[in-house]
């Protein structure tokens, strides 16, 4: 199979042109075949008789693999750089030959790494590739490609075939089917986005004692999610670049601090957004964070407290969680989560003993592209910085 276009990995076969037996001219179409992009043809690289063909008609090959065997004359053989056959009609190169072998049998060809010093593997089992056929049928039925990730596929190298499709559809009937909700498939594609890039995540424990502390003399009371968020905008208010999205080869910094938070609405989540919440004090701000909550709740936020934000913050401690990896929504770079509160022991060097303290796991996850770990470790440091002081809030 040869190498169709740049970004081609595979094609699937659609019409055999010749049969085995035939002579045929260099260049003249021997296969029809589908790509991604277009219905193109297949030509002989040289004169010669098919021998054999080892393709099947709506199969799946890997760029590379074997299509079948030509017939060709010494001279032909030599124009065109293989190997040439040794006196007891052996061939002089084994290695090559194991190796289309294991391409036409289906097996993965090996992949000589081009990257050094990357915990990559130096191995590749061939492309993802879904032919246009069966990117309609999905199409049709509202699939991704996420929705079919258990399906162990048939075709050459192991690809997905339309007859392992329609099993796969045949053997859902078999199953209780619930419809999924508005908001859970909008919460789906949502994280099918987002997860189109590399995320990572970094923890600190924080001591909440401090916070507590104010939250008992405040009136209106801040919850521990609104703290968390001020603490944020305020330390992006300082460098806005951790919050900055990569497009193309540029950094799109934010035109300002909006801030999300993560609110528990019927079967998913949605994000109302504080505007400029680097701009308003935590007091200036707990009456409209608990609006929004209210209305979150009710699924009737206003235009003006949806989309645009730059960060999120949640509160999976509100679920007796210690410990979560949120990710960004597909807009952001960086979300922010607080787990649950518990008492632990903390040495006191003062007293020289040690002493109970409210502490919490603070995460960060970003976009690897965008922040690397030290970058987000500096970030958490200084949103742990602010909560030691709520009064600066």
């Amino acid at each position: 199979m040869p190498q169709l276009g740049e970004s081609i990995a595979e094609a699937t076969v659609i019409r055999l042109l010749v049969k085995p037996g035939d002579e045929v001219k260099a260049d003249q179409d021997v296969l029809e075949v589908e790509t991604n992009k277009a219905t193109m043809n297949v030509p002989s690289p040289s004169p010669g008789r098919i021998e054999k063909l080892l393709v099947k008609v709506d199969e799946s090959y890997p760029v590379g693999a074997v299509l079948g065997y030509l017939e060709v004359s010494v001279e032909n053989a030599a124009r065109l750089g293989l190997d040439q056959p040794v006196l007891n009609g052996t061939q002089a190169n084994v290695g090559h030959d194991t190796e289309q072998k294991n391409i036409a049998e289906g097996k993965p060809k090996r992949v000589e790494p081009t990257v050094r010093g990357l915990p990559v593997p130096a191995d590749a089992a061939g492309a993802s590739y879904m032919s246009p056929r069966m990117k309609a049928r999905m199409a049709e039925l509202g699939l991704h490609a996420a929705d079919l990730s258990g399906i162990a596929g048939s075709g050459a190298a192991g690809r997905l075939t339309i007859q392992d499709f329609e099993k796969f559809l045949a053997n859902l009937e078999k199953n209780k089917l619930t419809q999924a909700s508005t908001m859970r498939v909008a919460v789906a594609d949502a994280m099918r986005r987002s997860w189109t890039r590399p995320l990572a995540t970094v923890a600190l424990p924080v001591c909440l004692d401090s916070m507590l502390a104010h939250r008992k003399t405040s009136d209106p009371k801040p919850g521990p999610a609104l703290y968390a968020m001020r603490a944020l905008a305020v330390a992006l208010s300082e460098n806005s670049a951790p919050a900055g999205r990569l497009v193309g080869s540029k950094i799109v910094h934010p035109s300002a601090i909006d801030v999300g938070f993560a609110v528990e609405a019927e079967d998913g989540v949605l994000v109302p957004v504080i505007r400029n919440a680097d701009k308003k004090s935590l007091k200036e701000m707990v009456s409209r964070y608990n609006e929004l909550v209210d209305l979150a709740r009710q699924r009737r936020l206003p235009p003006d407290a949806t989309g645009g934000s730059i960060a999120t913050v949640t509160n999976f401690g509100t679920f007796g969680l210690t410990w979560a990896t949120p990710i960004p929504l597909p807009e952001q770079t960086i979300v922010l989560g607080m787990g649950a509160g518990r008492l632990v022991p903390s040495w006191d060097a003062a007293k020289g003993q040690f002493v109970p303290v409210m502490e919490a796991n603070l995460t960060l996850s970003f976009d690897h592209r965008v922040l690397d770990g030290g970058a987000a470790g500096r970030l958490l440091a200084r949103i742990a910085a602010l909560l030691a002081k709520p009064d600066k809030l």
